[in-house]
């Protein structure tokens, strides 16, 4: 068996970085893409390798030729590259395909080894290597029968997007018989060139053979190995978190993009806490149905989400403003305080982090359980001298949870103390106490100097509408906060869901029952594993404590390079005698089954 590598094209889209180089010799975590493709290719003890060049021909011949690769290399050369696509360069080295049985692979991949390994020790001899379609990928795609027939090659301008669930992505690897080469592809590939000329792509060429009764080709199905197709710039951003060979590096990489892993497709996301169910499908598709005029059309200015929000939560228009998700409020609020600050910690950073350190006063509860209520709070600040007290109720991360009635004595006593007190309540809705909200138009007049934050995006599923809002009875506090925004801060998605969210709200309670009931399921699982302790939790979430040698750091790589499954390590956040803790959020049934089962697995090993 001998490998084709189309290496001529010039890589426009990745911009500066192929301004002097081959697309191939773009470095991924220090290493080019040609040097690992012709590792893993070497290691298959192939015949030859012919690599097709074209743009910075010779800089790319001239760089192989240093790389420590034993099989055999030959060099075809495109002297039209600039005027051709790869179906020309394909043809260029179609006598090659007629000698061997052939792997062919475009140069702009990234793979682990068992993607090879996989379609070269299947024993059926001419087969495209195929992967189930995600939104990050792009190019052409296959519907695929039970029998891994390909039932029909669709270009880019024929993907239909209601025909997702049935697509996968070709991979553009291949593994070509000679005999399929010899009878069904140079030929058609010959035909096809004439009739249509050399500005194709050789996928073409499969789409017609698939036409006929006995076609050869069958699809090859990817299992949850990785690979990339490196495009632009952002393609590699991702493929060098993929692919970093340092497992802590990884991690990291991962920790500091705060979302967006929607493109890295075999990943489960315990780290970033949302409601797994909510929205319902119904939602989902009205959004779906107007997405072209909420697309194209500008959203509203501030006053009007204003209006909307008033409507969703119940008061007044003049008593709350809405943010582009709690972040924006909580740093437009806290700007506007230069005193001391009461925190509780640990807590959600994002507080603290917009705060001068030498003005944070902080109250770390016992650390045996990390729980406290409204007396322990006024005993502890009664004494300092605060501006404002900030508190997460249900807290993140321990979970713990005042009760409504404690909350108001906790407004009694900051009001007589002449104290800010800012509550956020972005997990109260999954606490089991009902009608806990201090977002009443009674409750917001009787305090005015009460701020209560919610992140919408937690509550409600929907962190890509970017929602949060700010209530408060203190009119002119709003006021200045609203003024300080942007007239447009709202896009015209979140604007929409806030328009129609109020229809779902009977799905919104049946979604929190169902999820009380799956917390409810995980937190029993937890408390059989052994080496574990679980802190009760109100919230999404439950912070976890590791009991044996276990460290916070390593099990998060271990669940994530093993198992695809993404925590939160606390080990930043919680500074106690070298305790270990992490935090997961609580999924759907599915996801949490996967979660106990690999974190049983791991700490059994142990």
């Amino acid at each position: 068996m001998q490998a084709i590598i189309l290496a001529a094209g010039m890589g426009k889209r990745l911009k500066d970085l192929t301004a002097g180089n081959t697309k191939c010799m773009v470095k991924v975590n220090g290493v080019t893409l040609i040097e690992r493709m012709l590792s893993q290719l070497d290691s298959q003890q192939l015949s030859k390798i012919v690599i097709v060049v074209g743009y910075e021909g010779n800089k790319l011949i001239n760089y192989i030729s240093t790389l420590n690769v034993v099989t055999t290399i030959e060099f075809i050369e495109n002297p039209i590259y600039d005027k051709t696509n790869n179906i020309y360069s394909l043809a260029l080295a179609k006598e090659k395909l007629l000698e061997d049985d052939t792997l062919l692979l475009e140069s702009d991949l990234i793979f682990e080894d068992a993607v090879l390994d996989t379609l070269v020790k299947d024993p059926r001899e001419t087969l495209a290597l195929v992967d189930k379609y995600e939104g990050w990928m792009d190019g052409t795609v296959v519907k695929i029968g039970e029998d891994d027939s390909i039932k029909e090659f669709v270009p880019g301008k024929k993907f239909r997007f209601e025909d997702i669930p049935f697509y996968y992505k070709t991979v553009n690897i291949y593994k070509f018989s000679r005999h399929f080469s010899k009878t069904h592809y140079v030929p058609f590939l010959e035909a096809y060139s004439m009739a249509l000329g050399n500005n194709e792509y050789y996928e073409q060429v499969l789409r017609v053979i698939t036409m006929l009764d006995e076609p050869e080709i069958k699809a090859k199905r990817l299992d949850g190995q990785l690979w990339y197709e490196i495009d632009d710039i952002q393609d590699l951003d991702i493929a060098s978190s993929m692919f970093v060979p340092d497992e802590e590096e990884k991690l990291k990489l991962l920790q500091v993009r705060y979302g967006g892993y929607w493109r890295y497709p075999k990943l489960k996301d315990f780290c970033y806490l949302v409601n797994p169910y909510f929205p319902p499908q119904k939602l989902i598709d009205e959004i779906k149905a107007n997405t072209e005029k909420i697309l194209t059309q500008y959203p509203s200015g501030a006053s009007v989400n204003s209006l909307l929000a008033a409507k969703n939560f119940g008061v007044h228009q003049e008593h709350i403003v809405v943010g582009n998700g709690a972040a924006e409020l909580i740093k437009d609020v806290l700007s506007l305080f230069s005193g001391n600050i009461g925190f509780i910690r640990p807590t959600f950073e994002e507080y603290p982090n917009r705060c001068q350190p030498d003005k944070c006063i902080v109250y770390i509860p016992d650390p045996v359980d990390f729980t406290y209520n409204s007396s322990d709070l006024i005993t502890f600040f009664d004494s300092k001298n605060l501006q404002m007290l900030v508190l997460i109720n249900p807290d993140n991360p321990s979970g713990n949870y005042i009760n409504k009635s404690e909350l108001l004595k906790l407004c009694n006593w900051t009001g007589q103390k002449d104290i800010r007190l800012l509550i956020d309540e972005s997990f109260c809705d999954f606490a089991e106490e009902q009608d806990n909200t201090l977002i009443t138009e009674e409750i917001l007049r009787e305090y005015p100097h009460l701020l209560v934050v919610k992140s919408i995006s937690k509550s409600y599923g929907i962190p890509g509408a970017r929602l949060g809002i700010l209530a408060s009875g203190d009119e002119e506090f709003i006021r200045t906060i609203k003024n300080g925004l942007t007239i447009w801060n709202i896009n015209s998605f979140g604007e929409f869901y806030m328009q129609i969210a109020e229809k779902y709200k009977s799905s919104y309670k049946l979604a929190l029952d169902k999820f009380k009931d799956e917390r409810k399921y995980l937190w029993d699982a937890l408390r059989e594993i052994h080496d574990i302790c679980v802190f009760p939790s109100q919230a999404n979430f439950f912070m976890i404590e590791l009991k044996g040698d276990m460290t916070s750091a390593k099990l998060a790589i271990i669940l994530l390079i093993k198992y695809d499954i993404f925590i939160k390590d606390l080990s930043n956040k919680i500074h106690c005698d070298g305790r270990q803790f992490i935090r997961v959020s609580i999924r759907n049934h599915e996801d949490n089954e996967a979660f106990i089962q690999a974190l049983r697995q791991v700490m059994d090993h142990e």
